[in-house]
Order: structure tokens, then C-alpha cells, then sequence
């Protein structure tokens, strides 16, 4: 399982925690419109659940551009340390 796999499966779980969705449903393409309850406070719940579980914070403009899965998965990937 490839990096951008394990942090997209803990995406998915994040969301199934947070907006109660299976998580085998989100694609890349998930957008908050495709998901009941992504409003600007389902948002601020996914992100503090992202970053408990990646031990990270986020910035006021990665915040904005987590419109999709995909965009999610690539801030996270680009916060977490590289494995040496």
C-alpha cells in the first residue's frame, strides 16, 4: 500500500467518524456537495479530526482548499514527515 493508499484510508475513516458516510464510498472526486453535513462546520469537525489523527495542523489556506478528497489527501501527504 502505497503512502498516498494508507493516508487516503485514514481520510476515509475520518469522514465515516465525522459524517457517519461508509467509507468505501469516497472516491478523489468527493466533494463536500456529495456528502450530507460538509458545511463550514462539518468542515472545521473533519479537519480537527484530520489533524488528531495525523498529529498535524493546518493553515487557514489549506483549509480553503480542501474542496475534494484529492485535495485533502494531498495536504495531508504533503505535512506528514518523509520515511527515511
Amino acid at each position: 500500500m502505497s503512502d498516498a493508499d494508507q493516508v487516503l484510508a485514514k481520510v476515509r475513516e475520518a469522514f465515516k467518524s465525522v459524517f457517519d458516510v461508509d467509507p468505501q464510498l469516497l472516491t478523489l472526486e468527493t466533494s463536500a456537495g456529495d456528502i450530507p453535513g460538509w458545511n463550514s462546520l462539518g468542515h472545521l469537525s473533519l479537519t480537527t479530526q484530520l489533524e488528531q489523527t495525523f498529529g498535524i495542523t493546518f493553515d487557514v489556506d489549506e483549509l480553503m482548499e480542501m474542496e475534494n478528497v484529492r485535495e485533502i489527501v494531498r495536504i495531508v501527504s504533503a505535512k506528514l514527515p518523509e520515511k527515511a
